[in-house]
């Protein structure tokens, strides 16, 4: 099995490249790997790695909602929003509970992030001294709840969409920042069934799209990139009941991106496709 997506549990103190290069030495020569959405070094928990085709699908797998587990330490701030920043102690600790924001939130990412800034990373500006100015972006806090207290320390869980940056939510919240993340659950692969012995075949991993099932002639032009005209009327889109899954049944499914199905036919997965304005299915990745 080339094409495939691995869960695996990130130490803290690697990067999510670190793990990517671990990965690629284990497999044939010129396998392309990557992953699906960087974990900062401090932190661990649930990374998507890649493997083979696996990797024209990393935009569907990043746009996944996340879930994490934070501590939260109150009467210090840090220059970059976790442990490995410059900390300077405040004294100000909250008392009671606290107003955690949930639905659309405008954030600030922080200036250590991998966001790009000019072809550079930001948080390789802001190591050279160079003042960096991101702009806000808006992102959906789905579920933000406190689950214990101690101290000047508070443990949160948070259900985001992609691309929320979880230092910050902690940030806004007053003098703090983010001791401990732990990332839990990507859609639904969840860190409890990490194993990097594990492989998860490609279609399996992209059983949260809804499926659209080709017959042979159809199978060919699509497997040629051809756009296949008004297949939605023929074929109802959705999820078939024998449909490959990563996950347990009954968990969480994620909403798909708008739009995008599966191709498949007997042998398997084909493509991914996008319906176009006259019900027809135009692939946009393929895989045979």
């Amino acid at each position: 099995m080339r094409d495939h997506v691995l869960l695996y549990d990130k130490p803290p103190g690697v990067t999510s490249h670190d793990v990517v290069a671990e990965v690629r030495r284990t497999l044939a020569r010129g396998t392309k790997v990557g992953h699906a959405g960087t974990l900062d070094p401090f932190a661990t928990g649930l990374l998507l790695v890649l493997v083979g085709r696996a990797t024209r699908v990393q935009r569907f797998l990043m746009a996944l909602p996340k879930t994490y587990v934070a501590t939260a330490r109150f009467g210090a701030v840090s220059s970059t929003g976790d442990p490995e920043g410059e900390i300077v102690a405040t004294g100000v600790v909250p008392e009671g509970d606290l107003a955690l924001p949930t639905g659309r939130v405008r954030q600030t990412p922080p200036a250590y992030s991998a966001i790009k800034v000019g072809g550079r990373r930001a948080y390789a500006l802001a190591r050279a001294g160079v003042e960096v100015e991101l702009p806000e972006r808006e992102v959906d806090v789905l579920r933000f709840d406190e689950q214990w207290r101690a101290a000047d320390r508070r443990g949160f869980v948070i259900e985001c969409s992609s691309g929320t940056y979880v230092r910050s939510l902690i940030a806004d919240l007053g003098d703090a920042y983010c001791e401990a993340l732990r990332r839990t659950r990507i859609g639904s692969f969840d860190v409890a069934d990490a194993d990097p012995a594990r492989p998860v075949p490609l279609e399996a991993a992209l059983s949260f799209l809804p499926q659209v099932h080709l017959d042979h002639d159809q199978a060919r032009r699509a497997g040629h990139g051809a756009t296949l005209g008004k297949t939605l009327a023929r074929f109802p889109v959705g999820v078939s009941d024998d449909s490959p899954s990563p996950v347990a049944a009954g968990a969480h499914v994620p909403h798909p991106p708008a739009g995008v199905v599966r191709l498949t036919d007997d042998e398997g997965l084909i493509a991914l496709a996008e319906p176009q304005p006259d019900g027809a299915l135009k692939p946009i990745v393929g895989f045979r």
